[in-house]
């Protein structure tokens, strides 16, 4: 500020306060030192009697970034002063559009000044247009492209990982590489890499990760977390630290991703190691960062250092505790078995809770067989979200394991009724990188019948050495012989035995599952671990499973 100052000074003397073009300098200067330059950077705008369209784009673009409401009320007034905008004018624009989810009426405002076949423009235009959800539009406008340049694939690209769209993105990316002579920069690799992350392919991560290499990329603070993210969600969260070992900088989001990592593997102590030494270096942690603590807490059942943690937010941090961190406290304490404790924790929250911190405790009611309590909790849930899936499906397991099935029959019917359907179980499996999934009960894959031999035959060879199915949570009242059929046939299971299928070198089984694994999935990748000597890792919806030597990194305990 001491540079801006000076040169305020200096045109305060010659008298060139009210030129907008000698005023310009002290503009872009304030730029360079958001947020803390803004108000300053606001006051010389306002003593411009008539400002033109450099000065209203350098103020649009730097509340584009501190403020998106001001910067379009700043545009709007540019609009009724009948300055004319220009090409640089609407991307700063379309970007605080985006940043605010707005719909795009300046659309047709910028195609009126004729700046849609601007290259500059367009590029804003697919940001933006992805950041609203605009998908198809976004695409739109980039397949109607005269020309396009690396912010053009960046931003495609970009728009179809942050949609959710992650083997598009990487397509995409495939046909930049084939189509065009350009070299990815950093941005696009960071998208490229949070793509890998969405769809949990390690060995196309590993060779991306190469391909930086070879490119002579330098891992930068954010690519280095986009990397951490990948292989920590790629199950190979060895990898991750390794990066992060390597890392000169590191920020928040940086040490955060790496406690998360550790933390959905169940390395919760060195979690908190790495939670410990973050603070060493100086840095805050922040709302993101004790969601991970309290997530390694949790699954590591470290009861007391996850209260602690939680009370040292708002006493010593001054963070203050959202609906995840309740949510965690709650998981905390159901996991550890205190589920009393648990509901009066809901009950004292200072904010009202929603039906996920509802349906944890409600997991954990099943998981101790606390059925009168269940119950309780589920009508909670009723109150909030009435038609989800997953909590008849866990009621209806704790009937089942308490042999209850008159009651069992009873959430069946309700569901039938209110026309609820159980999600389907999807395993992901990456073999030569190319990606398989698994539906539980499909056979929609050519080689089914081979996959469901193998199958049989681990099945076999397991039954030697004890397996048997555990029936308990199969979601009908069915005869015991169907119930086996019905649990043989998971999708975790097919991808095993399509693994066996396809490799037999002994390398580590990776696979990704939409839903929590259960009890008998879990005994029975205990078992292949330990009868056929392989390495697995599965990845359920809430953390990661490491299958070796007949044990799980989880220690039963998920």
């Amino acid at each position: 500020m001491n540079h801006i100052l000076k040169l305020h000074a200096s045109l305060l003397k010659t008298g060139n306060t009210n030129n907008p073009s000698s005023i310009r300098p002290l503009l872009l200067s304030c730029l360079s030192h958001l947020p803390h330059s803004l108000t300053y950077a606001r006051q010389l705008f306002d003593e411009i009697p008539t400002p033109d369209t450099f000065s209203y784009n350098t103020m649009i673009r730097a509340y584009s970034r501190a403020s998106p409401p001001q910067a379009l009320t700043l545009f709007a007034q540019m609009h009724f002063n009948a300055v004319l905008p220009d090409h640089f004018t609407f991307p700063f624009v379309l970007k605080a559009c985006a940043a605010l989810d707005r719909g795009l009426e300046v659309v047709s405002l910028l195609v009126k000044h004729g700046f849609d076949s601007d290259l500059f423009v367009l590029n804003a235009m697919i940001h933006a247009f992805g950041s609203c959800g605009m998908v198809c539009v976004a695409l739109k406008v980039f397949d109607e492209m005269g020309e396009r340049d690396l912010v053009s694939w960046a931003s495609m690209i970009g728009c179809f990982v942050n949609n959710g769209l992650c083997e598009e993105g990487l397509e995409l990316f495939r046909e930049m590489q084939v189509s065009t002579g350009l070299g990815p920069d950093e941005v696009t690799m960071v998208n490229v890499i949070s793509a890998v992350s969405g769809v949990g392919a390690l060995e196309l991560g590993r060779w991306v990760h190469s391909f930086v290499r070879r490119n002579g990329l330098d891992v930068t603070v954010s690519m280095g977390t986009a990397l951490i993210n990948m292989y920590s969600r790629c199950g190979e969260i060895d990898e991750a630290i390794k990066v992060f070992d390597e890392m000169r900088l590191r920020n928040v989001l940086t040490w955060t991703a790496v406690i998360d990592g550790l933390a959905v593997h169940g390395r919760s102590k060195e979690a908190l190691m790495k939670f410990c030494k973050m603070k060493e270096c100086g840095l805050r942690p922040d709302y993101v960062t004790f969601v991970g603590v309290l997530v390694a807490c949790s699954h590591g059942g470290l009861l007391e250092d996850g209260l602690q943690v939680f009370e040292s937010m708002r006493n010593q941090y001054g963070v203050e505790p959202g609906l995840e961190h309740y949510g965690c406290v709650v998981d905390l304490l159901g996991r550890a078995g205190k589920l009393v404790e648990a509901y009066k924790f809901i009950e004292r929250m200072p904010i009202k809770p929603n039906s996920i911190i509802w349906r944890t405790l409600l997991g954990a009611c099943v998981n101790y067989n606390n059925l009168e309590l269940a119950k309780l909790v589920k009508e909670n849930i009723s109150l909030i979200d009435p038609s989800h899936d997953g909590d008849y499906v866990l009621l209806s397991n704790a009937y089942g394991i308490a042999n209850k099935w008159i009651e069992k029959a009873g959430v069946r019917r309700s569901m039938r009724e209110k026309r609820i359907d159980k999600k389907p179980g999807c395993s992901v499996i990456e073999m030569h990188q190319v990606i398989h999934e698994f539906v539980a009960g499909d056979n929609s894959h050519p080689q089914h019948e081979e996959i469901k031999h193998v199958l049989y035959i681990i099945i076999e060879r397991l039954s030697l050495v004890g397996y048997v199915p555990d029936t308990a949570n199969v979601f009908f009242d069915i005869e015991e012989e169907e119930k086996e059929k019905n649990l043989q046939y998971h999708s975790e299971k097919m991808a095993i035995a399509f693994a066996f299928l396809f490799d037999n070198g002994g390398r580590t089984i990776r696979i990704m599952k939409n839903l929590r694994i259960c009890r008998d999935c879990h005994h029975f990748m205990k078992l292949v671990s330990e009868v056929f000597r392989r390495q697995i890792i599965i990845r359920d919806r809430s953390r990661f499973h490491h299958f070796s030597g007949g044990e799980c990194s989880c220690g039963d305990y998920w």
